[in-house]
């Protein structure tokens, strides 16, 4: 880039400014910055923004996909900010803040699986009420007893113990992460108690992990209005009407998956917790006695308004008068 920089300007006799963009995936945003550093112009791309051919059998190589890049970039920098998203890349310091989340809900994910995996060992032999998360599970393993009355193979035991080894890991690592969470969490309230996360944790029905969540992934930008809140959680409504056809084809789902899975277990919190609150009592007038779809629907209408109403908190201090907060 350099190089042609410098044979534009000696042909011209104009320093060119030098743009260019990628899509966001696997390389995250340090291409971004070391362009930056350079006096490079990057933009970071949604690759689920761009417009593709819908035709059943479509030609498609790099070549191809680079040229459908530089269109964007191009229509981008004309002021068309419709042809394209472009991501908001981090600083340095709000990507490391993000980490001990990720690595909680990673962390989670791998003891449901190893628990299943012991459990799905265990049930190949009729043994259904073995519970490897219980503190006796080690004692407990030596007395298992197969269905037919024997005990349990020993090559079965010994790969059980190796599974037990490895949950044991991580639930050791799961406890350093929450423990590093809640001694954050409470150093925020204890000497910033202004702060987003202070702020939300003063509100009933926020512990540690939903505030952080939403602190580090959702709060930590500027947004210019509600709607461009509840777009980044992908909670936005995706209507279909063409002609005489017209349907709701639900939320759209193309924000920050995280926050939008926080909000929702946030928002059934919420009504339990917060039943005096104009939100639950909006969701109460609406639901009814119903049960089932229509409650998973209307909760999800809720996390909505509940976002925009906690973004409206973190911004300007404000909190309504029926929302109970923390002693």
């Amino acid at each position: 880039l350099t190089r042609i920089r410098t044979r534009v300007e000696r042909r011209t006799g104009v320093l060119p400014h030098v743009s260019c963009c990628y899509e966001a995936g696997r390389d995250g945003f340090w291409l971004h910055r070391l362009l930056e550093a350079h006096g490079v112009i990057s933009h970071v791309m949604d690759p689920s923004s761009l417009q593709v051919d819908r035709r059943a059998r479509r030609a498609k190589t790099d070549r191809l996909d680079a040229q459908a890049l530089l269109r964007a970039l191009m229509a981008w920098t004309r002021g068309e900010p419709k042809v394209c998203s472009m991501v908001r890349p981090p600083s340095p310091d709000e990507e490391d803040a993000r980490r001990p989340s990720r690595e909680r809900a990673t962390l989670l994910q791998e003891r449901i699986r190893l628990v299943n995996r012991i459990q799905g060992l265990c049930a190949t032999q009729g043994i259904d009420d073995y519970e490897p998360l219980r503190p006796d599970r080690r004692q407990r393993l030596a007395q298992l007893v197969t269905g037919d009355g024997r005990p349990l193979p020993p090559r079965l035991s010994a790969e059980i113990a190796r599974q037990l080894d490895w949950l044991e890991l991580v639930l050791r690592h799961l406890a350093e992460v929450e423990t590093r969470r809640d001694a954050e969490a409470a150093a925020a309230v204890k000497a910033a108690p202004s702060s987003k996360l202070g702020a939300l944790l003063h509100v009933r029905s926020i512990g540690p992990e939903l505030a952080t969540v939403l602190a580090k992934e959702v709060f930590y930008r500027c947004f210019a209005s509600r709607r461009h809140v509840a777009a980044y959680a992908g909670l936005t409504p995706s209507p279909f009407a063409s002609g005489r056809r017209s349907r709701e084809q639900g939320i759209t789902k193309a924000g920050n998956a995280r926050a939008r899975k926080a909000l929702i277990e946030l928002a059934w919190l919420w009504v339990r917790n917060q039943p005096d609150s104009a939100l639950a009592a909006w969701f109460r007038s609406r639901v009814g006695s119903a049960t089932g779809r229509v409650r998973r629907i209307a909760i999800v209408a809720l996390a909505r308004k509940l976002l925009i109403l906690l973004w409206r908190y973190v911004e300007t201090g404000a909190l309504p008068a029926d929302v109970a907060v923390k002693p």
